[in-house]
């Protein structure tokens, strides 16, 4: 039997940084762009996955909500105020600075070419995109992006919740980062 116990609440709000200490911290080299999310809870819940993983930055594009929304904040719990981000109406314009400034672009989209996410070997810094929950990804940042990465699919069904995707793919390649 393992010796293992329960961290208590105490114990691990103890161990966390404030708002304050995290805008100080290194960030990891990811970055994500975002692209017409129609649910704000979906974004809520970006927001919360990007700053479990330290991103540098998350760029909201298209028509995306952006904070403060109510709906964002249910899900985010406070990640909006810990995460660096922006909101901008061209998303290829983001990405194509991106890539400018030496980002390896991958996008999360079926392809004719994608592998999948954790059979890929990846380049810092990154920037991953995620795309509109019914039509994914646009094909113009698809034509952009360096790799095209995806989540195999064994049901019915062929794709995930992109909040859920978000944050399977992106621990994915942190893992990989670490």
């Amino acid at each position: 039997m393992s010796k293992a116990r329960k961290l208590t609440f105490e114990e691990i709000f103890a161990a966390r940084p404030t708002v304050d200490e995290v805008k100080n911290m290194p960030r990891t080299p990811l970055v994500a762009v975002v692209e017409n999310i129609r649910s704000m809870h979906n974004v809520g819940s970006i927001f919360r996955s990007s700053d479990g993983a330290g991103i540098g930055h998350l760029y909201l594009t298209g028509y995306t909500a952006v904070p403060p929304r109510p709906e964002i904040e249910k899900t985010a719990l406070g990640a909006t105020d810990s995460v660096p981000w922006s909101y901008h109406k061209n998303a290829a314009e983001v990405v194509s600075r991106l890539k400018g400034q030496g980002y390896e672009i991958v996008v999360v989209e079926q392809t004719t070419e994608s592998k999948p996410f954790f059979k890929t070997e990846y380049s810092f810094p990154l920037c991953l995109i995620m795309g509109n929950e019914v039509d994914g990804v646009s094909g113009e940042l698809v034509a952009m992006a360096d790799k095209a990465v995806d989540i195999p699919m064994l049901g019915v069904k062929h794709s995930l919740n992109v909040s859920v995707a978000y944050g399977i793919v992106l621990y994915g390649i942190l893992a990989k980062y670490l």
